[in-house]
């Protein structure tokens, strides 16, 4: 089955199947990674790609880095400021491309600062599992520049430069399931053919 062939109807996020992870690079010659483990997500498809949408919501509290120091930090107010600040939110304003791949805009929002963001999304396609549930994968990835959404700090480093870059990449890996009542109600919707 392509990606092609998607069921329209409301799809949840299986969060046990997916990540949301990012890099950034440290003190100029290497990158950290890290990844939030709480995060929601519900995918809307539509008759048309145009059509169809996405909302999301992360958890800041949940960052992991393999370093709590590291991640003590950067909950402060210093970076996310999860105490005032304790969800990360992204809503679609629109989609752009070809059916297995294409862009998807929305606004982001990070410590309510809220930017248009892009991302460059891979459609994996839809399967049965082993378990007869409908699901969806998809593969997003985008950068965004933290100083845009106010999270500044920095430290100089002795051989010029500073400890970490503006530029942050955001990886997601997003697996979806489509109830099983939505199956006897939607039918199935060609997306690229609108496109």
């Amino acid at each position: 089955m392509t990606a092609t062939a998607l069921t329209a109807g409301t799809w949840n996020l299986d969060a046990s199947h997916s990540e949301v992870g990012f890099s950034v690079r440290h003190a100029g010659i290497s990158k950290v990674r890290g990844s939030f483990t709480e995060f929601d997500a519900t995918l809307n498809i539509a008759e048309t790609l145009e059509a169809s949408s996405v909302e999301a919501s992360v958890q800041i509290s949940s960052v992991n880095t393999k370093d709590a120091n590291r991640d003590g930090h950067l909950k402060g107010a210093d970076f996310f400021d999860a105490e005032q600040f304790p969800t990360m939110t992204f809503k679609s304003t629109g989609l752009k491309g070809g059916a297995d791949e294409f862009i998807l805009v929305g606004d982001l929002t990070i410590r309510g600062v809220s930017k248009e963001v892009e991302f460059e999304v891979e459609v994996g396609g839809q399967a049965v599992d082993a378990f007869g549930a409908t699901r969806a994968g998809f593969f997003a990835s985008t950068t965004i520049s933290r100083k845009e959404f106010g999270i500044t700090w920095n430290a100089a480093l002795e051989a010029g430069g500073v400890l970490v870059s503006d530029k942050v990449k955001i990886e997601l890996d997003a697996s979806f399931v489509l109830p099983a009542a939505a199956l006897n109600s939607f039918p199935r919707t060609a997306m690229g053919l609108a496109v």
